[in-house]
């Protein structure tokens, strides 16, 4: 079925399956799509089976930076419904695709009733709390290449080596400025590694991509097996199909 797609649901017992099944609904993630605000309360919970949902930080003076993605391997809402919490980030849809969504009361009563449930889901946010991190030190440790090589990377390991990206999008999630963003663009372009129009960016060579970045991409893989297990990231991405999300700009 298409919502086990998800690593979150994949990973839930059929009994808690069970009781989230009457609830479920599947939805269209649209590109740009806003689904939760800084400070805003999380009515629904999304578990994505395609597409990226990208968690932003927002400032006075109109930067930006991205704080974490979330794909088909985790689930955004979740740790907000359980605890009665606000959203941290306001989140955006990044790349369009799918998702499994359900109302935030059901989590919490199935996550009230199974202590399997609750630690799957503290589980995930374990995970996207060690991204955070590791965003963290790489935006203050590494050059600007690095960073848009680990960003890339991780897109690649989400939705394929296709995906719908500006620079000006790209900068805004890296809190650089595009003329920089430009510069590496194409380096990497010219050297082989992608390819870059019109707002739509194929990943060419994805090992000389890993071996220009810094170590946070892997650091972010092994923290998800660590956590989960054998299913990685990668993993997840090797089972997304044969054509992934391509959009305009």
């Amino acid at each position: 079925m298409p919502r086990l797609k998800n690593g979150i649901l994949s990973h839930t017992s059929a009994v808690d399956l069970k009781d989230l099944e009457p609830y479920l609904r599947l939805i269209e993630l649209p590109h740009g799509k806003e689904i939760a605000r800084s400070r805003g309360r999380v009515n629904d919970v999304f578990f994505p089976h395609s597409g990226i949902l990208s968690c932003v930080v927002e400032l006075e003076n109109g930067w930006s930076i991205e704080t974490g993605m979330i794909g088909r391997d985790g689930v955004f809402g979740a740790m907000q419904a359980i605890d009665g919490r606000v959203s941290l980030n306001t989140v955006i849809v990044q790349v369009p695709g799918f998702a499994t969504v359900v109302d935030a009361k059901v989590v919490k009563n199935v996550a009230d009733s199974s202590p399997d449930f609750r630690a799957l889901i503290v589980k995930y946010e374990q995970f996207f709390l060690g991204q955070v991190q590791q965003h963290t030190a790489c935006n203050a440790l590494h050059s600007i290449e690095q960073r848009t090589c680990k960003w890339l990377l991780r897109m690649y390991d989400l939705v394929g080596p296709d995906f719908p990206l500006t620079q000006e999008f790209l900068a805004q999630m890296m809190g650089v400025r595009r003329t920089s963003v430009s510069v590496v663009a194409a380096q990497l372009q010219g050297e082989g590694l992608l390819t870059y129009r019109r707002g739509k960016l194929q990943v060419l060579d994805v090992e000389r991509l890993r071996r220009r970045g810094c170590e946070c991409h892997q650091s972010i893989q092994e923290q998800y097996v660590e956590v989960f297990g054998a299913t990685s990231t990668v993993t997840l991405a090797a089972d997304r199909g044969s054509r992934p999300h391509s959009v305009a700009e």
